[in-house]
């Protein structure tokens, strides 16, 4: 199977949240789930409020819903969307 470019927007339930340790979070259950060349940044919204894009290579053949699951349930998480899916090539 091949590898697939994976962005993931991550929300956190307030401005107030430290958006650093869920990203930090974020990266280290991507790569132990098979994920590879994590790189996290942040997009500011609205009101102060940032959300942290998660951008990483996953395997084809493994399902990406576990890993939204666990996402989710980092502390100070709102919501977990993935806005960005397509094979990768090289």
């Amino acid at each position: 199977m091949g590898i697939a470019a994976v962005k993931i927007k991550i929300m956190p339930s307030s401005p107030s949240v430290n958006t650093k340790k869920i990203g930090e979070k974020a990266k280290e259950l991507v790569e132990s789930t098979g994920g590879k060349n994590c790189t996290i940044t942040e997009e500011p919204i609205a009101f102060g409020l940032n959300a942290i894009i998660v951008f990483f290579a996953w395997p084809e053949e493994k399902e990406l819903e576990k890993l939204e699951e666990k996402l989710g349930k980092i502390k100070d998480v709102n919501s977990v969307q993935v806005i960005d899916l397509r094979r990768a090539f090289g």
